[in-house]
């Protein structure tokens, strides 16, 4: 089995005396999965235990132009094994030394016209990578894409409806059809085809002059079919897709993985000692309109100042600021007080009318680069940029053109409204955060999120968060519009639980100074980038443990998705022997006390050898965070 397990192996299996392949099979350099591939299909096996476990079926292959049907393309072989084996470094993200090991195989088609065209197929230890290449176009328009994966009815999946900013919940079912008819899917789509065997689909590697996709199963409620986003350009020469991605293997494995940033182009970025993770004081969730007003502004540059936090966001109307100064004066008071200021935009592209300014600053190159020059020049250390226009090919662009002025003006970048990450942020590791997500902020918003909030964050880390840093703006002691009733601990805990490179406290200053000066000093100490995630355990909407390292640092945060009190079991082994010698700082849920006029669940905080920690009770709704020097 060892021999098996390490050895990569290519079986022909040859159906009939055609010249032609028609099956073969190719090992992850592990063996822990297996890929069958013929002309027009690829199967992924999960091997546990010497059992192989049917884990992913992509039952079509192709991709048109409106010079050739996809459906026409005629197979013509497939290349050598490749060996694909290097290493490269994370500023930020859920690792800082990353590894990108797989077999890669090209499969060889000649298209209805007879030009060459490829489908690149890569097997990672963690998951199946695989894109398209043309050759030869000439002004053509790319068409409609054939890509289906087959999702049989039974298999639990947490797929959330797909709208242009990715702000909904990843229900769990158990078959594809969709509340009022929907059939579009946004990624990531989380699928458990066996008791320990799971699939994150999504894609990678967005480049110039691509669309982004969602998965649509309008057809057959058990085929979901990868659908770009409107792309008008006419191509010619060479045009290549994004990577259809699809990580593969435990929980564990889908959470670790950084296959997404594997499969994603390298940073051109040479000196890039300006870009600095950290933890941000975000004025919004208390106050909507609160960056109108100067005062109020101040107030939260003096929070990040008392609480040693790098940064402070200037959020939406600023433009209109008023009450005793305007945004220069802000700016001279953040420099003043050794807070780095962000500042917020629309970027003019999605919501517009009725929407708040400033507005139209960063649409055209000439104005893009007048407002960068002048953010670098006054010391503003990024841009949070807003209300983006879908997935379509022009707004994907325009991200770039973002990405890349930003690079050239030394300003981090925080995308809202916006798509989930598809790998930019090892292209352009200045890109610290994206939206995405149905954060905190939507307590201003509806009442939803109060009694969906602790499902709903327990899901998050097995879906959004393993594609990439997510703002969910987390931490809230008190209430915004719309209460809370996750605990305390729990609120805690996700500042470490949700990976985000900019970390916006939701709460307000007076909130969080009131806490025990052990919480404050969490928060002015918490890292916002980590070397090492590790999944203890869990189940999507149920319950997490994750830990997350930086330096000699853990960081062990857990919380219940339940409305009922539990006890969580948690196995501190994959952390190593020495780890469980050490003494933790524990954040847990304690008793419950009277405050605001409702009862709430206090925060309990002692000092205790991690040993002693492996049965943690947490309240309805309840958490904790453990800090292992």
């Amino acid at each position: 089995m060892k021999f098996l397990t390490h050895l990569i192996t290519i079986t022909w299996l040859w159906l009939c005396a055609s010249p032609s392949l028609r099956a073969a099979i190719i090992s992850s350099p592990d063996g822990r999965l297996q890929l069958q591939y013929e002309a027009n299909s690829l199967v992924v096996r999960h091997v546990q235990d010497g059992k192989s476990v049917a884990a992913l079926t992509v039952c079509q292959l192709g991709l048109g132009t409106n010079g050739a049907d996809a459906a026409q393309w005629r197979f013509e072989g497939a290349g050598k094994v490749k060996k694909i084996k290097a290493r490269y470094e994370m500023l930020a993200g859920k690792r800082s030394h990353c590894r990108n090991e797989a077999n890669e195989v090209t499969l060889r088609y000649l298209d209805a016209t007879g030009r060459a065209a490829r489908c690149v197929v890569r097997l990672y230890n963690d998951g199946l990578a695989f894109r398209y290449e043309l050759d030869g176009l000439q002004q053509e328009r790319i068409g409609r894409e054939l890509t289906a994966y087959r999702i049989e009815d039974g298999t639990p999946r947490w797929v959330q409806r797909y709208d242009g900013g990715y702000e909904n919940f990843y229900p769990r079912t158990t078959n594809g059809k969709g509340e009022r008819g929907n059939t579009r899917w946004a990624y990531p789509a989380l699928l458990q085809p066996a008791e320990n065997t799971w699939v994150l689909l999504t894609e990678a590697a967005m480049e110039a002059n691509q669309s982004a996709s969602w998965l649509d199963n309008r057809e057959d409620e058990r085929i979901y079919r990868v659908a770009p986003d409107r792309n008008e350009l006419r191509h010619s020469g060479t045009w290549v897709s994004p990577w259809r991605v699809a990580i593969v293997g435990t929980l564990a494995d889908v959470v670790e993985s950084t296959l997404v940033t594997d499969v994603s182009p390298a940073s051109r970025i040479k000196d890039t000692s300006w870009i600095k993770p950290g933890v941000v004081s975000w004025i919004y969730w208390a106050y909507n309109h609160g960056s109108k007003e100067y005062p109020l502004v101040c107030k939260y540059i003096d929070f990040a100042a008392q609480l040693r936090l790098p940064y402070m966001l200037i959020d939406a109307e600023w433009d209109e600021m008023r009450g005793g100064g305007d945004i220069e004066d802000a700016l001279a008071y953040a420099k003043a007080k050794n807070v780095r200021p962000l500042i917020w935009y629309n970027s003019s592209t999605g919501w517009i009318n009725g929407a708040p300014g400033p507005k139209w600053r960063l649409n055209n190159p000439d104005s893009l680069e007048r407002e960068f020059a002048w953010l670098e020049r006054v010391g503003v250390a990024g841009v949070k940029i807003d209300f983006f226009d879908g997935d379509n090919q022009p707004t994907m662009d325009y991200y770039i053109r973002l990405l890349e002025a930003a690079a050239r003006h030394h300003l981090l970048v925080n995308f809202h409204g916006a798509t989930i990450p598809r790998g930019w942020q090892r292209t352009y590791p200045h890109l610290l955060s994206t939206e995405g997500v149905y954060g905190a902020e939507w307590y201003n918003n509806l009442p939803v999120l109060t009694d969906r909030a602790a499902a709903h964050n327990a899901t998050l880390p097995f879906t959004r968060n393993v594609v990439g840093p997510m703002d969910y703006t987390p931490c809230a002691f008190s209430d915004s519009q719309h209460p809370h009733i996750t605990t305390d601990a729990h609120e805690l805990a996700l500042t470490a639980l949700f990976e985000s490179a900019l970390q916006h406290l939701a709460d307000r200053p007076e909130s969080i100074l009131a806490q025990p000066q052990d919480v404050c000093d969490f928060l002015s100490t918490l890292p916002a980038a980590w070397d090492d995630t590790r999944l203890l355990g869990g189940m999507p909407g149920d319950w997490v443990v994750l830990a997350r390292r930086s330096g000699s640092r853990w960081y062990i945060a857990g919380i219940n998705g339940r409305d009922e009190a539990r006890t969580l079991d948690i196995d501190y082994s994959r952390l190593g022997s020495k780890v469980l010698q050490r003494t933790a700082h524990a954040f847990t849920d304690g008793s419950t006390v009277s405050r605001d006029g409702r009862e709430r669940v206090a925060m309990h905080i002692d000092r205790a050898p991690l040993a002693s920690l492996t049965h943690i009770r947490c309240a309805p709704r309840g958490g904790f965070v453990l800090v292992v020097e």
